[in-house]
């Protein structure tokens, strides 16, 4: 016996899951937490941002200096400051977020006024730099690595190396150098940072502060918002650096040929 069948009804939309992949190669759930949110914090970097990623053959390849721009706005990589790069590079946040927790130079959290880097690496530390970080905490109030002091002068991080072994023990403030430094002078560098002034480096350009680096950092190098191409002038070579050069050229030394591939020189 046969029975007539109404008729059928349409089929239910497919509910595209939270993980599938799009077509911008994040998922529905990256791409909504990336929409929801407030990026408008960065409204006034667009064009810089745009020249930015007009820079590289491919758009990804910008999110280096990318970064460093969000630094210069907030003075960190916020969570706003990774959807607005995602934004621009259509990408997703977490590819955004895996390139900013991999380098030290991309703070989590808010940096003060200045950011002071104190190498505590080997030759630095043998010659005294474990004292002068020491100090340079106590003076700052006791705070620890990548914290902020109270008044928000300055914020401290021990750097594994500086590249300046010649002049240790060294420290930098937002990147310029200090070197030969004692407990005393390290001191003297922190007390002049919280009267407002700013030391001249020993070497290296003009002391600026933590956010106008970043834009330098951006690749604004002559830009009148942190004092044009004098932002970025001074000697960054040091007489020590030098002087193996020096000699060898006074003396006629040169380095041995590099073997070719069949091992002949």
């Amino acid at each position: 016996m046969s029975r007539a069948l109404g008729p059928e009804a349409p089929a239910a939309p497919p509910v595209e899951p939270e993980h599938a992949i799009d077509e911008a190669g994040g998922t529905t759930a990256q791409h909504a937490e990336r929409a929801s949110v407030d990026t408008t914090v960065f409204d006034g970097v667009r064009d810089r941002a745009t020249a930015i990623v007009a820079r590289y053959p491919q758009p990804r390849s910008a999110l280096l200096p990318l970064l460093h721009l969000v630094q210069h706005v907030e003075g960190h990589v916020s969570r706003a400051g990774i959807a607005f790069c995602a934004e621009v590079l259509e990408i997703t946040t977490a590819e955004v977020s895996a390139v900013a927790t991999f380098y030290t130079m991309y703070k989590r959290e808010p940096v003060g006024r200045h950011l002071v880097s104190v190498c505590t690496n080997t030759l630095c530390a043998a010659l005294g730099g474990d004292d002068i970080y020491a100090a340079v905490r106590e003076r700052l109030g006791g705070i620890g690595h990548e914290q902020t002091s109270a008044d928000g002068t300055a914020t401290i991080e021990h750097a594994e190396c500086l590249a300046a072994c010649d002049l240790a023990p060294v420290l930098t403030v937002d990147y310029e150098f200090f070197d030969k430094q004692t407990v005393e002078s390290a001191v003297e560098i922190i007390e002049a940072l919280q009267r407002g002034e700013k030391p001249h480096p020993t070497r290296g350009a003009p002391l600026n502060d933590f956010r106008s680096v970043e834009l330098l950092l951006a690749g604004f190098f002559d830009d009148p918002a942190v004092g044009g191409l004098a932002a970025v002038a001074g000697p960054s070579a040091a007489e020590e650096s030098l002087r193996g050069a020096r000699l060898a050229e006074e003396r006629g030394w040169t380095a041995p040929p590099v073997p070719d591939e069949g091992g002949s020189a």
